[in-house]
């Protein structure tokens, strides 16, 4: 089975063919944080961070770079980051005054750059206040390259991200793979604003570099993405696969499909064709019945990608997505607080349709919570990604048999995207599919759902009639407004 489903991503993605032991999976912010920084000063020619900020007080974060450039003369470093979430503060200390030293210090080793999208320019910037205006389309890749090693995670660099908010984590030591990733980082960067040091308030100057392949995405939006597509796309297609890895005459048992979703930049992406021929394929025999996990710390998967999930009537299916207690933005000012109520009233939605779809006795809705963020001891969650067990066939001419109980995944998507319009129509995300037929790495992925799965409790329906969890009506009417005027949560 896993063979056929390869052969489906074989047409859609590269392929990384992997031994399984150059994947570990890590497991807590502070193991994510502290193997950053270990492989950090461990480099020797490149580091290269894509994400969507990098938080303007992680002084140790760029002090561990600072002393990695100090120590390799031949060391050279990029960051790419989003525009508007990086100088959201400005002219008050952000992640651009926190990267701008850097550059000053190390010259031409050090590169910054932060993409804008082409979705908000005009009067529709100048008037979208600072705080929602990311509705309408972020850098949010989480790419965290280091020489022939790459962590994929869903995770930003920032001190909540290091210590108190749950994600995922993978590292792969692969020379293919991480040169891949680091063509897509260059790419966006050359499509990007670069930051240098100033004197003007806030410490940096953010300008539109002569040299790019594509005019500034706030003057000429269009040309922009024509000119970008022209620059990425070669990028997308199965023609990057590497020569295949082989032990003796057997291909490996492990391998991974960058998939990704450009569509500000492109007018195609290979993250949601490889995800609807994934879920298709569960629907269909031999696949069916399998059994899967979904998670997403926001709750907000787009309604087509909801109707494959339920298509695939597994044997069980579970979705864990945060308590508003564990959302980032619990508790926050503005329009931004309204959002916990927000993926409350999707969850009850979705809820109410897997009862009409007649599958309440095999998909359960689970909230993640731990504490309460903002009290002593509180955590947020921002875990995103899928897990599919298939179903054990003895024989061609055997009827496939569902997935046993706490039988391990032969099939994980993990990286940035959080399933959304946003995902799809907005920002821009990177993810990888593993698919492996290794006991060993099974059995980690395994692992991996059950230790995220230890703060969580299945709700239901009746839940959300709580009057704690009653969702009130400014928090619909500011949900609509935001669809109307072309944003997203």
């Amino acid at each position: 089975m896993l063979a056929v489903m390869t052969t489906d991503l074989d047409k859609i993605a590269p392929r990384f063919e992997i031994h399984p032991d150059q994947v570990q999976v890590l497991k807590t912010p502070t193991e994510f944080y502290e193997t950053l920084k270990a492989k950090i000063l461990q480099a020797k020619s490149r580091i290269y961070l894509s994400s969507l900020y990098i938080g303007k007080t992680e002084h140790e974060l760029i002090s561990t770079i600072r002393t990695a450039l100090e120590r390799n003369p031949d060391l050279k470093v990029s960051f790419l980051t989003d525009a508007l979430r990086g100088t959201r503060e400005a002219p008050n200390p952000s992640c651009a005054s926190l990267l701008a030293p850097l550059v000053s210090e190390f010259g031409h080793r050090v590169k910054v750059r932060m993409f804008h999208t082409p979705n908000l320019t005009g009067l529709r910037k100048k008037h979208v206040p600072k705080r929602i205006n990311e509705g309408w389309g972020l850098q949010h890749m989480k790419l965290y390259g280091v020489d022939d090693e790459i962590i994929m995670s869903g995770a930003n660099l920032s001190s909540d991200y290091f210590t108190n908010r749950q994600d995922r984590y993978h590292l792969f030591r692969s020379s293919d793979l991480t040169d891949y990733f680091s063509k897509i980082h260059d790419g966006v960067c050359d499509l990007s604003f670069d930051i240098q040091p100033s004197p003007q308030p806030g410490g940096y100057s953010m300008k539109w570099p002569s040299d790019n392949p594509a005019p500034s995405p706030l003057e000429s939006p269009r040309a922009f993405k024509t000119a970008a597509s022209k620059h990425l796309s070669h990028l997308l297609t199965p023609n990057n696969s590497p020569k295949a890895l082989t032990t003796g005459s057997m291909p490996s048992s492990t391998a991974v499909y960058p998939i990704l979703s450009l569509v500000p930049l492109l007018d195609t992406s290979t993250e949601l064709p490889a995800l609807t021929m994934l879920l298709k394929r569960l629907s269909q025999p031999p696949f069916y019945p399998s059994s899967w996990t979904f998670t997403a710390g926001y709750f907000n998967m787009t309604p087509s990608f909801r109707r494959l999930l339920l298509s695939t009537r597994p044997a069980s299916g579970t979705v864990l997505t945060a308590h508003p207690y564990a959302n980032g933005f619990y508790g926050s000012s503005g329009v931004s607080g309204m959002l916990p109520d927000a993926y409350t009233h999707l969850a009850k939605m979705f809820l109410k349709r897997v009862r009409y779809e007649g599958l309440g006795n095999i998909i359960i809705l689970k909230e993640w919570q731990r504490g309460k963020i903002g009290e002593e001891g509180g955590w947020t969650y921002h875990a995103k990604g899928l897990w599919v067990t298939f179903p054990s066939s003895p024989s061609p001419d055997t009827p496939p048999t569902p997935p046993e109980e706490g039988e391990d995944p032969s099939l994980t998507v993990i990286g940035s995207s959080n399933y959304t319009k946003r995902s799809y129509e907005l920002d821009l995300e990177a993810n990888v599919i593993i698919a492996t037929s290794d006991p060993g790495l099974r059995r980690r992925l395994g692992e991996e759902v059950k230790w995220l799965g230890e703060y969580a409790k299945k709700v239901d329906e009746a839940e959300f009639e709580k009057p704690e969890r009653k969702v009130s009506i400014s928090v619909r009417i500011s949900m609509w407004l935001v669809r109307v005027l072309g944003g997203a949560l």
